[in-house]
């Protein structure tokens, strides 16, 4: 089929054949068409639209395009949790032993932080020694040994897609609902799990800024995954405010840590348990408050802590971590934004935060940026707390002076004092099944 026809059939909005759909993917992994036409086929669709039959297929080809694991000589359910990203956002590190010690097998293709949100990966090598590019037999011992693997995509999976997420990414074509669809599942379809469950984002810090949006994301995504045969349901989580009190790589593992011990803030450790419980309960196959216990019992024991502790041993990484967190990455400097009224925090813009740590060094502004994981930002005072003028509201941890200089007018605008109570919503909105 010609490029051309295929495109100026979406471009007058009309739905694209199976065979449309697959001569454009097979081009975006091959070569077969020039950029400018597979850039003027994903404005088409950003324009345009896709069905749900048609999404469905395009995701398909998309996970088609490339390698798919498969773990059927591996006992257990395979499940995987995926979010569309966040500030403070580090649950995968708690719930994925978490899920293990209830007996599911969970590989976890995760990615790197790009703009305000961090990445699952950048975290992960904040642990000396600790490698996310397992070979499929590495990741098949790490999975049959430990229940967990944790590991970037490889140029084999989804090709097509790693080539269309770069022209998204440089036309302005990535907030479209299927692209986006298509994008995440594509690579989860590949992971050769069972169940999936997703976290989409929504608020200040989120990819997603209105409820409208997220819950029409997370619809498309349980569809798309249920039709390809992964049981899929969603969670629409907040955010506007950091999640816990941590921003930056090794700052957010420590607080992993103290999860896992059952140190850390309400927020991230009620939002881990959830996402985990839902997990056990479809991947297990078991009732809403079996799956809670069975996860709540893996924290409270201690057994999660340990879990985390064989992942960390089995992917090179030093387990001496867990027990001292002083081994991981430390920067060398501590700058504290204080209150400037007394009053109460009205708001912690997760947006702002996000992006000044990433000028600290956290993140990247762009994929070829070093990633410094010592820095980062910790929240002193929540929203809802009450402050008197010179309180601490955020302590900077950063190596380079020069950086916090440019980071700081944004932590200063991301913090919001007022007059009167707050009371922090709930960080479940809500919950999409198929």
């Amino acid at each position: 089929m010609r490029a051309i026809d295929i495109i100026r059939t979406k471009r007058d909005g009309q739905p694209l054949s199976p065979e449309a759909i697959q001569a454009f993917v097979s081009a975006a992994a091959n070569g077969g068409w020039e950029d400018y036409q597979l850039t003027a086929l994903l404005m088409a669709v950003w324009l345009r639209g896709m069905n749900p039959d048609e999404t469905a297929r395009f995701t398909k080809c998309m996970a088609e395009s490339g390698k798919s694991y498969r773990w059927d000589d591996i006992p257990g359910p395979k499940v995987d949790k995926h979010s569309t990203g966040g500030v403070g956002d580090k649950t995968s590190l708690i719930l994925a032993p978490l899920a293990a010690c209830c007996g599911l097998v969970v590989p976890m293709m995760s990615g790197r932080g790009l703009g305000h949100s961090g990445g699952t990966l950048d975290k992960l090598e904040a642990i000396p020694g600790f490698r996310v590019g397992l070979s499929e037999d590495e990741l098949r011992t790490a999975l049959r040994t430990v229940g967990v693997g944790m590991i970037g995509q490889s140029a084999e999976v989804a090709p097509a897609d790693r080539k269309l997420y770069m022209l998204r990414d440089a036309t302005s074509t990535v907030e479209s609902i299927p692209l986006i669809t298509a994008s995440i599942l594509s690579k989860k379809l590949a992971e050769g799990i069972d169940s999936l469950v997703m976290d989409v984002k929504v608020g200040l810090g989120g990819f997603m800024k209105t409820l409208p949006d997220a819950r029409a994301l997370a619809k498309s995504i349980v569809s798309v995954g249920n039709a390809n045969g992964v049981r899929t349901e969603a969670m629409i989580t907040r955010m506007d405010a950091p999640l816990g009190r941590m921003v930056g790589n090794a700052l957010e593992v420590q607080e992993c840590i103290d999860a896992l011990r059952g140190e850390a803030p309400v927020d991230i450790t009620d939002l881990s348990v959830a996402l985990a419980a839902r997990m056990v309960e479809m991947g297990n196959k078991t009732d809403p408050a079996k799956a809670l216990a069975d996860v709540q019992k893996a924290l409270k024991s201690g057994a999660g802590l340990e879990k985390f502790r064989k992942i960390i041993e089995q992917q090179g990484g030093d387990p001496r971590v867990i027990d001292d967190p002083k081994r991981l990455p430390q920067a060398p400097h501590r700058h504290i934004l204080t209150a400037n009224r007394p009053g109460v925090v009205h708001g912690l813009e997760a947006f702002n935060i996000g992006i000044a740590a990433t000028m600290l060094g956290a993140g990247r502004a762009k994929a070829a940026d070093h990633v410094d994981h010592a820095v980062g930002v910790r929240v002193l005072a929540t929203v809802g707390s009450t402050v008197r003028e010179g309180d601490g509201i955020l302590e900077v941890h950063y190596s380079d002076p020069a950086k916090l200089k440019t980071a700081l007018p944004l932590l200063e605008k991301a913090i919001n004092i007022g007059d009167g109570n707050v009371t922090p919503e709930n960080l479940v909105v809500e919950e999409i099944k198929p």
